[in-house]
Formats: C-alpha cells, sequence, structure tokens
C-alpha cells in the first residue's frame, strides 16, 4: 500500500499505545525500558505514515491519570519526553513534520513545556504530516475545558447558547486544529478507549491488535492501515446497492 494507490487510507490515525510494561515484564526487563522501546514505535509510526500517505497522527502519550503512577516511574517518563524533544528537533524541517501538544500541558515540568513550545512554533509551518502529542490528556477533562469556555463566552454576550453545536464544541476542544480520526489503533489487545478523544472517535474505524507496543512497528502500521481499506464507512447512512 502506497499513497499513489487508489486504497483508501485514513487522513487521521490516532494510536493509543499499550502494552510497554507488558513486554518489560515478557522480557525481564524494568518499566522504562519497555517506555524506551515505545519511543522506538513512534518513530516507525511516523515514518510509516509518511510513506503511506498519512496527513496527521495522534499519540495518546501521557494520560491525565498517569500522574497517578509511581513518582520514579513518572520522573523516568518525563526524561524519556526530555530525550525525544532533543532527537526529534533538526527532523521536524527535514521532514516537514508539524508538532502539536493537546492536554493540560501546565501540569507538565516548566522546561518541558518552553522545549514543546518551541518545537510547536518552529514546526508550525511545516505540512506533510501534522503530530500530535496528548500530554497529560483525558478526553472527559477536555471536554470540561471546552464547556466552561464556552460558558465563559455566553456570560460575556460574544456567544449565543443557540449558536452552540457540533461545529461549535469541536471549535473549542484542544483539537480545534485538526480534523477528527478516521482510525484509531490500539495495541496489546485492549477493548476500551481509556478517556481517549471520546468526541472525536464518534465516527473513526476501531483498529485492535495483540501485538504489544514496542513490537508495533511499520509492518503493524501498515496492517492497520489495510484493514481500515477494507472497511465501509456509512456514517449512519443506509449502503446502496
Amino acid at each position: 500500500m502506497s499513497s499513489d494507490q487508489s486504497t483508501p487510507v485514513p487522513n487521521h490515525v490516532a494510536l493509543i499505545m499499550d502494552g510497554n510494561g507488558r513486554w518489560a515484564k515478557a522480557q525481564g526487563k524494568k518499566r522504562l525500558q519497555g517506555h524506551e522501546q515505545g519511543v522506538e514505535s513512534v518513530q516507525a509510526c511516523v515514518k510509516a505514515a509518511l510513506a503511506h500517505g498519512v496527513s496527521y497522527l495522534t499519540f495518546y502519550a501521557f494520560s491525565e491519570q498517569n500522574w497517578n503512577r509511581p513518582k520514579l516511574e513518572i520522573l523516568g517518563l518525563m526524561s524519556l519526553l526530555e530525550k525525544f524533544i532533543k532527537e526529534v528537533s533538526g527532523r521536524l524541517d527535514e521532514e516537514e513534520i508539524r508538532l502539536i501538544v493537546i492536554g493540560r500541558r501546565q501540569k507538565l515540568p516548566s522546561a518541558i513545556q518552553k522545549e514543546l513550545a518551541k518545537l510547536e512554533a518552529k514546526s508550525a509551518k511545516n505540512t506533510k504530516l501534522v503530530v500530535q502529542l496528548a500530554l497529560s490528556y483525558g478526553s472527559r477533562e477536555e471536554i470540561i475545558d471546552a464547556v466552561k469556555l464556552m460558558a465563559d463566552k455566553v456570560a460575556q454576550g460574544t456567544l449565543s447558547s443557540d449558536e452552540i453545536d457540533e461545529e461549535t464544541v469541536s471549535q473549542h476542544l484542544y483539537t480545534r486544529e485538526v480534523p477528527d480520526p478516521d482510525l484509531l489503533i490500539r495495541t496489546s489487545g485492549e477493548m476500551r478507549l481509556s478517556n481517549f478523544l471520546l468526541w472525536q472517535l464518534s465516527y473513526a474505524e476501531l483498529y485492535v491488535t495483540e501485538t504489544l507496543w514496542p513490537d508495533f512497528r511499520e509492518e503493524s502500521f501498515k496492517a492497520a492501515l489495510e484493514a481500515f481499506a477494507k472497511r465501509s464507512r456509512r456514517y449512519g447512512k443506509v449502503e446502496e446497492d
């Protein structure tokens, strides 16, 4: 499958990256080593997306609920994030990738917030692929923030409650700059959304694989695209003969 074929390719792919801990345990390694291998899978998916003509990728990198993990693991994850930022800094312009960060980023370490803001500004004009990182992200929290923002506008008189429709809500979400996902990939066989893009995934195709995230590489991504291409997307309409 490649971008020059007539096979349908999802415009936006969202990924729930699950199984780092189980992979590490199976390998007799520390959990952080599983997360390190998971970073390699992120890079593999970016490479595959570029090769197959996907325009948007969203990675569920760190959830709002992940702050409840052991402090030592959180420190390790933040260290990995810093390393990732340094590694991709020079590649964004080379590969024409734009970076967007969504979530309650104010909870991240201040140094990381600053570096992410720099990368977002630096890559803002790149158009080949948009990579969206969900960090300190929760979908219910996102919807709450959107409701508060709209309520403030109604109180200020800049928005009427009668004007609020699906598009209005979408434009007040963290993801307002990107289209909704066409395909959701979840690794490790878990069958749940885990508070991820609940509004945006309303009409997405779901693809669940038993593959653990550290083992999910380019061929795995391609398999998900091939499965997507076989789906019939009707959006509630009746398929015509």
